[in-house]
């Protein structure tokens, strides 16, 4: 999240927190341009694959900061910024198109006690991966802001519940109590040098050098790793591909319009004690974009590898919720 106080104080206040999970009616339009780009056509080095535009009347739904896929079928789940699960069915038609997200749920995220975050300030989830044992999804793991922490939570058919574990995190990661601090977390694929550690970056926590502040969590790729800073634009989310690359998700705002970023960080450089630096994959702003936030590797029902890159809305009625999907020009 990044429009500061205001924003966080105009969440508190509009719509309802729920306390049990509620089921949600989602409607979607479709997005067939981008930039220049019409779908199936290249735009930077992807190819853009359409997506659609999400809207619903309840306004517990919206504020999504992070995605995953947590089973078949297309199944995902968002974190919004309110401390809530947002999870559902992505639904594509024969054409392999993405035109819809279904059976929508809204599930409140819970304290290691299994009660409800007591207040916007513990609530402030922002990123999330999916954690696989044995192939299979077991949990997912949420970064948190303000409150600065990290915890994984249950997966029963697809669907995260049940009482937080919290995960630890460096003291000095921990330590920052503000909206711009752990932005990005993602999980590294069994492919991958540092296959299962867990990757940490900041959002504004800079280094002597002005760069991202990072942090791998692993049994043997444990120690920092800093991301290179980019004017305008700050990390957001990331998202490995199979292979082992990283891809990051950067957003900012010039000119009182939003910016996005999406670059590509070779494996090998993925490694404690390094400083990546990523090569552009997409550029935007303006009209075709909102607040781009959250990002994921899937694969689509027609076999071909997609990315997918989301936006929060931040519950603002000016703002959209966007979900479009590219794929990579191999």
């Amino acid at each position: 999240m990044m429009l500061g106080r205001v924003a966080i104080i105009a969440a508190m206040l509009a719509g309802s927190f729920p306390a049990t999970a509620v089921e949600v009616t989602v409607s979607a339009s479709p997005v067939t341009q981008f930039k220049d780009s019409g779908v199936d056509e290249p735009v930077d080095s992807l190819i853009f694959r359409g997506g659609i535009a999400l809207v619903s009347q309840d306004d517990t739904f919206g504020g999504l900061s992070s995605l995953a896929m947590t089973g078949p079928n297309q199944q995902v789940v968002f974190a919004s910024d309110r401390g809530n699960f947002v999870t559902g069915q992505l639904a594509y038609d024969d054409a392999g198109r993405l035109f819809g997200f279904i059976g929508t749920r809204v599930e409140p995220m819970r304290n290691s006690r299994g009660e409800l975050l007591p207040r916007q300030y513990a609530k402030d989830a922002e990123s999330l991966d999916t954690v696989y044992r044995d192939g299979e999804p077991v949990a997912v793991r949420v970064g948190f802001e303000n409150l600065t922490r990290v915890a994984d939570f249950a997966l029963t058919d697809g669907q995260p519940g049940g009482p937080a574990r919290e995960v630890s995190i460096p003291d000095w990661l921990m330590e920052l109590r503000t909206n711009e601090s752990l932005e990005s977390l993602c999980i590294a694929p069994p492919a991958s040098p540092i296959a299962g550690s867990t990757l940490l970056l900041t959002e504004e926590a800079l280094d002597e050098d002005g760069n991202h502040r990072g942090w791998l969590l692993g049994q043997r790729d444990k120690g920092p790793i800093g991301y290179r800073n980019s004017p305008v634009v700050n990390p957001t989310d990331c998202a490995f591909l199979p292979n082992g690359d990283l891809l990051v998700l950067e957003r900012g705002v010039s000119m009182l319009s939003f910016v996005m970023n999406l670059r590509r960080v070779p494996a090998a450089e993925v490694r404690p004690n390094n400083l990546m630096a990523g090569e552009l994959l997409l550029s935007a702003t303006g009209g075709s974009i909102d607040n781009m936030e959250s990002l994921a590797v899937h694969t689509a029902p027609d076999g071909e590898l997609r990315i997918l890159i989301g936006s929060d809305n931040n519950f603002n009625d000016w703002q959209r919720t966007l979900l479009l999907e590219f794929a990579l020009v191999e």
